[in-house]
């Protein structure tokens, strides 16, 4: 049974995946599910940024600190208060 095979248009991105396989002496296959493995799991979670910026301003108004907010959207706010201390 043959393998499942991916259409690449760009060929910019067919180069690359080339390239890539060569270098870590991988399969192409391999290369690419691990890059769209990656990106997956990057951007898995993401809020996007309109529904960010409408939950900015109906919870905070007008004067921020918009750097405590990603801080404590990220978790670090106990963290940057304990190297503080």
């Amino acid at each position: 049974m043959a393998e499942p095979k991916l259409s690449v248009r760009s060929a910019k991105a067919r180069d690359l995946a080339h390239r890539l396989a060569r270098r870590e002496n991988r399969s192409i296959t391999d290369v690419v599910e691990r890059a769209l493995e990656y990106y997956e799991n990057r951007e898995a979670g993401r809020e996007p940024a309109s529904t960010f910026y409408t939950r900015l301003a109906a919870t905070c108004g007008t004067d921020i600190d918009l750097a405590k907010i990603i801080r404590e959207d990220r978790g670090l706010e106990q963290i940057s208060n304990r190297s503080i201390s």
